[in-house]
């Protein structure tokens, strides 16, 4: 009887950890999805290619989308007056999300956090930047894929963190 108490508890564990780690599978498969767009969204900015934007936003009426302290009224704002024409106003522009998190909200809806570095020449001027912020992504799910609905960047003049003497 206990022999049997035993088999059943050794099963019953080994089915809940299995469904346990499937569903870690699912999420990490979202979070993987999620972050394949922000990494999208970080080359198409570097490049002025405004491919992975057209691929990943959801354009829609009402759209905004918050970079530099202004605003772009939906998907070819932000993309034609301001992802393309870039590249060609800048020497170089050098853009990094990291420490990237990643939250659900049910199963059609996501958000996302990062930190932002953003580093460049403007060709004109010759001015160079460095800035640093955080940038906000949010997703809903449509049709089985994630597309991007509202993203907003704050960022300033980069300073890094003095080191204290203990």
């Amino acid at each position: 009887m206990i022999k049997n108490i035993t088999i059943t508890i050794t099963m019953l564990l080994l089915i809940s950890s299995t469904f346990a780690f499937a569903g870690n599978n699912d999420e990490n498969k979202e979070v993987k999805a999620i972050k394949d767009i922000i990494a999208g969204i970080e080359y198409g900015w570097e490049n002025g290619d405004g491919k992975p934007f057209r691929d990943n936003f959801l354009d829609f009426e009402g759209a905004r989308y918050i970079e530099g302290g202004g605003q772009n009224k939906g998907l070819d704002s932000l993309v034609s007056h301001h992802v393309e024409p870039e590249k060609d106003a800048m020497e170089y522009l050098k853009l990094d999300f990291a420490n990237i998190e990643v939250h659900f909200e049910g199963d059609n809806f996501a958000w996302a956090i990062a930190d932002t570095r953003v580093k460049g020449k403007v060709k004109k001027s010759g001015r160079t930047f460095d800035k640093a912020g955080f940038q906000t992504f949010l997703f809903r799910k449509i049709d089985d894929k994630w597309k991007l609905v509202h993203s907003h960047s704050s960022s300033r003049d980069y300073r890094p963190a003095k080191k204290h003497a203990h």
